[in-house]
């Protein structure tokens, strides 16, 4: 059985355009197509939610032209999506902070999500300038404001302060480009997460690669700290 929620790190667009020679932006404009094929491709397989990694709160530190320029494309993809995503039952939902990003982006995320809040099909996630450990102190506050006895801080509790509160934990979490590291993406959801790293950049993560993630998903065994007898 696929997963019911897919999770991916899409990592290696600059590197993609630099190999082939290119200016990174032309990297970041190829993940673009990779991420709306997969979206397709997630929609058509039945995948229940498909959580990307668009944006982490670290990637402030890149050039400012850099973040221009994915901002730009951000933009691009809500505008030219939307309708698609729409016709498609899709339901939108964005979990990271908003407060950094610019505001008319903001608000088209605001009517995006509003809009599909009641499509039954893929819920697609984007993580934008989100980190984990900033989702897991974000939670810690708004606990500390409503509950003064520390015996009342379940697992459970905190699960539900977190930015994915209406959101299951992600069976799989898929990194493209060959490195092995988590990068403070989804760092509570992803305790008992499967993990697959394929070596292609997210430019190259094609339908062939992500059906083979899937398929390896389905041959590993998942014992969540128990034994399968």
């Amino acid at each position: 059985m696929y997963p019911s929620h897919v999770a991916i790190i899409m990592d290696g667009n600059g590197r993609w355009a630099l190999k082939k020679g290119l200016p990174r932006i032309a990297g970041h404009k190829a993940g673009v197509n990779t991420l709306k094929n997969i979206v397709k491709k997630s929609s058509e397989l039945k995948i229940q939610f498909l959580t990307l990694f668009a944006f982490s709160s670290e990637n402030w530190n890149r050039p400012d032209s850099e973040i221009s320029d994915l901002m730009e494309l951000l933009k691009l993809y809500l505008n030219n999506e939307a309708k698609q995503l729409l016709k498609n039952d899709v339901k939108l939902v964005v979990i990271g902070r908003r407060d950094r990003i610019e505001t008319s982006i903001i608000e088209k995320i605001n009517s995006l999500e509003d809009k599909s809040k009641n499509n039954k099909g893929l819920n697609l996630v984007i993580a934008l300038d989100y980190g984990g450990r900033e989702d897991i102190r974000q939670a810690f506050i708004k606990i500390l404001k409503n509950y003064n006895n520390k015996s009342d801080i379940s697992l459970e509790l905190i699960s539900k302060n977190l930015m994915t509160k209406n959101i299951p934990d992600p069976d799989l979490i898929i990194r493209t480009s060959g490195e092995y590291r988590i990068s403070n993406f989804l760092l509570w959801q992803s305790a008992y997460s499967e993990y697959i790293f394929v070596k292609c950049y997210w430019p190259e993560f094609n339908d062939n690669e992500y059906l083979k993630a899937l398929e390896e998903f389905k041959s590993r065994e998942r014992r969540f700290g128990s034994l399968n007898e």
